[in-house]
């Protein structure tokens, strides 16, 4: 027997009355016309003798007869399961969609996981929002470690972590533990975003492609890390001033854009700069060391591993050692741009260079005063290095390119 309807065409395989193997539904293309019905619909066919099996299943009990006079051998190419059900498919209807366009399903064994897909036109787009969002999670996955590094700096709430972490939850609770994050983030996202994609775009430039000479001496993720910082620190410089003038000059400025337009209106453009330097030869050396030690840790772990792809938690890894090693190597000059930016105060000593105040500390101090408070320091730049190139690369995946499908 047969029904007409608008809806799919549903179809069971013929089987034999003693191989009865299988009932499946399939989205096969439009019937002939002679078969459209009146409102324009497919054909829905159901024959109750050829889709249940084996004859100890649903309609056995009530006496449905079987017939093999339209037997098929499951290996005829006219055998709809064939035609229509592929194992390599999971046993999916064949042209049955799955989900909605930007979205995957994936299986593992008896588990599915959705792949979510966004469509980006433009690479540098892409790039952008990418380390945005990086810039953005780092820095309030963070901002607790910063908070009670910016307390122990200035001897504030207790002498150690602990006692810092328990005065703040003591007196202000978790809201404490996030104070000021706002500001930070709206600090860093853009830093962010600019230092990531211009790393990226200046690695992908100076990278000799196959069988091509190599551009520059020196890895072009160094110059491309250092590249990035300096991009970075000079278009994002401005924030980092108005920023700590908002801090230390209470009352001076109502909100961040009185700030910014009052500096510029009284001081000139140029005071927004003011003590750039200093933070470029803290900022470039760092990032140029950290740029350099993940690519070349990743390319290690992919020799290692014998993959082109790398998991969340190995980036999460291997940007976090990046972190460590970069922070290692460049403390000292940050030591002695913090010394040079205290000046005469409470006697100190005037530097008169870096150089010199390197030199100064290694001979008053030894090689330890070269990286007093590198421990706090770690506490927040290798989780926050660690966790911005995994955010990064895991945004880079979910904001595909068009060219990339």
């Amino acid at each position: 027997m047969s029904k007409k309807s608008g809806g799919v065409r549903l179809q069971c395989a013929d089987a034999t009355a003693a191989d009865w193997s299988c009932c499946f539904l399939s989205l096969p293309p439009p019937a002939s016309p002679g078969d459209v019905d009146s409102n324009g619909g497919f054909n829905l066919a159901w024959t109750l003798h050829q889709s249940f099996h084996p004859p100890a299943g649903l309609f056995a009990s009530v006496g449905f007869p079987a017939s093999s006079s339209t037997a098929t051998s499951p290996g005829n190419p006219q055998d709809p399961y064939m035609k229509y059900v592929s194992s390599e498919l999971g046993h999916q209807a064949v042209g049955t969609p799955l989900l909605g366009e930007g979205v995957g399903l994936r299986e593992k064994g008896m588990k599915k996981a959705v792949r979510i897909k966004i469509k980006v036109g433009n690479s540098h787009l892409k790039r952008l929002i990418s380390g945005g969002i990086a810039g953005a999670v780092s820095r309030t996955v963070v901002a607790p470690l910063e908070t009670i590094r910016t307390h122990l700096m200035v001897g504030s709430n207790g002498n150690s972590s602990t006692e810092v972490f328990e005065s703040i939850m003591k007196h202000e609770g978790w809201t404490g533990l996030f104070r000021g994050n706002i500001v930070n983030v709206i600090r860093v996202a853009p830093s962010k975003a600019i230092e990531l994609f211009a790393f990226d775009t200046a690695n992908k430039f100076l990278t000799p492609k196959s069988g091509e000479k190599q551009k520059i001496p020196v890895p072009p993720s160094l110059v491309a890390g250092a590249f990035a910082g300096f991009s970075s620190t000079l278009c994002t410089y401005p924030l980092e001033l108005i920023k700590t003038r908002l801090t230390i000059q209470r009352g001076v400025y109502d909100n961040f854009l009185h700030a910014f337009v009052k500096i510029i209106r009284e001081e000139g453009p140029t005071e927004l700069y003011r003590g750039l330097t200093p933070s470029l030869i803290g900022v470039v050396p760092y990032a140029a060391t950290n740029y350099f030690a993940y690519d070349t840790l990743k390319k290690a772990y992919k020799k290692i591993f014998k993959t082109n792809e790398i998991g969340n938690v190995p980036t999460l890894l291997i940007g976090s050692a990046a972190g460590a090693i970069s922070s290692t190597a460049t403390f000292p000059l940050e030591v002695a741009r913090k010394q040079m930016q205290v000046g005469a105060v409470g006697g100190r000593k005037v530097y008169k260079s870096m150089l010199h105040a390197l030199l100064t500390i290694l001979e008053d101090e030894g090689a330890g005063g070269l990286y007093r408070g590198l421990g706090p320091s770690c506490m927040k730049l290798v989780p926050a290095a660690g966790i911005s190139f995994m955010c990064y690369e895991a945004c880079k995946k979910i904001l595909i390119e068009e060219a990339d499908e």
